[in-house]
């Protein structure tokens, strides 16, 4: 009783619009107090939420997106990708799609990309005979690899959640099928903008050559490399990887682009601080949630009776695929992983899942969810970008979504497109 009492007290807060990390703080004390135990282990389970040296990340990775964000790394991407896919049908939204998944492997915030891609894109891609819907759901959809392709703060977060997997690893985990989810949104793009007439119909006074652009874009490009190259050597770790990434960007802005100053500094910090705070919070408040599900016997027979049903292996992935893209929808990959991993491990082991693959699968069905109407939070970005309605873009978005399925079911049955990479580095 106690079990539904907590889970339908966070529901109703959550529908009721009361903030994550309240709903989950509020419905862990009620469970506490009707079970009768200690309230003094709420204040020792917020601290111990977050008291975890991989955390010091976040705050660095949300800040090496502000940097990267102001720099105008993200339009010279686009104009180094267009001068190399060139103009014609779908060739700028296929830009957009590769410029995210660059900017993934800097930030790791699907909104945030969400909104630098789109502030840069759509104005060129109306120029350039794509309608806003099909624009903003192109961002959308693009913007959800940024959770997959690392650093990711989902996989931060999955990592120091669940013992035995490393952060590292995951992240090497994600590589192969955050490029395959990106390459697998691209093709319904190409598709239909070649069906519908999409593109090639701006003309440009001069042609961009790849040479020239590259040479602007390569310390963007180079920003991934720096960070995944620093924790392969084994040098540092990935909160050390994440310092490092703060003063490469903060080298490009101020002496490279010179397009950084003083009151721009400032303004990143206090950013990426709130920012920052928003998920360290979440962690914390979720902390006591978690607590009062396991101690109080909650998780065990939820993951019982889904063991029980006797769906399989596949069929209980199945299962959780609609309910995690159903949450995914409402909530990001942190606070999904945050409220459902203490009943998802239990299952995971069940069936002696490689809890590294299972992390990457599980953010691939967020990731889906993040651009799923009617409450996908990327989408939500770039629909306000793009001046358009959510309503409007699902005729385009439901086949990315498809294009995305396909790329998940991919990893599902063929495991090592996850674990290949890691195991080859050592890491699994």
């Amino acid at each position: 009783m106690i079990g539904v009492t907590l889970f339908a007290l966070f529901t109703i807060m959550l529908l009721g619009g009361v903030p994550i990390a309240v709903a989950l703080g509020l419905a862990g004390a009620t469970a506490i107090v009707l079970a009768d135990q200690s309230i003094f282990a709420m204040p020792t389970n917020v601290y111990a939420g977050i008291a975890k040296y991989p955390l010091m990340a976040i705050p660095m990775f949300v800040l090496v997106g502000s940097v990267f964000d102001r720099t105008g790394v993200a339009l010279r991407l686009v104009r180094f990708a267009t001068a190399l896919v060139g103009a014609g049908r779908g060739a700028l939204a296929s830009v957009a799609v590769l410029v995210a998944m660059v900017i993934g492997g800097i930030s790791g915030s699907g909104p945030a990309t969400s909104a630098a891609v789109g502030q840069v894109v759509t104005r060129s891609m109306v120029k350039d005979g794509y309608p806003r819907s099909f624009i903003a759901s192109t961002v959308g959809a693009a913007a959800a690899t940024d959770i997959l392709i690392p650093p990711s703060i989902a996989f931060i977060i999955y990592a120091v959640l669940v013992p035995g997997v490393s952060v590292p690893a995951i992240f090497m985990a994600g590589m192969f099928p955050g490029i395959l989810a990106g390459f697998a949104i691209i093709v319904p793009i190409v598709i239909i903008s070649m069906v519908k007439d999409f593109g090639g119909k701006a003309r440009t006074e001069e042609r961009l050559r790849v040479w020239t652009t590259f040479k602007e874009a390569i310390w963007g490009l180079m920003a991934p490399v720096v960070i995944l190259g620093a924790m392969r050597s084994g040098f540092v770790t990935p909160t050390e990887a994440a310092v490092l990434a703060v003063a490469y960007g903060l080298f490009v802005g101020f002496v490279v682009y010179r397009s950084l100053t003083l009151r721009d500094l400032y303004e990143m910090l206090v950013e990426a601080g709130e920012l920052s705070a928003v998920i360290l919070i979440v962690v914390a408040l979720a902390s006591v949630f978690a607590w009062s599900t396991s101690t109080l016997g909650i998780v065990q027979p939820i993951a019982t009776w889904v063991v029980g049903l006797g769906l399989g292996e596949y069929g209980t992935i199945g299962l959780l695929m609609l309910v995690l893209i159903v949450i995914g929808m409402f909530l990001d990959g942190v606070s999904t992983f945050l409220i459902l991993l203490p009943v998802l491990i239990p299952i995971a082991n069940t069936f002696h899942w490689d809890l590294t693959w299972f992390g990457v699968i599980l953010t691939m069905k967020i990731a889906i969810g993040q651009f799923t109407p009617p409450m996908a939070v990327n989408l939500m970005v770039s629909c306000r970008i793009a001046g358009v309605s959510m309503e409007s873009t699902i005729p385009w978005v439901v086949w990315m979504i498809l294009a995305m399925f396909v790329a998940l079911a991919l990893v599902v049955v063929f495991p090592d497109i996850a674990l290949w990479l890691p195991r080859a580095m050592g890491l699994g």
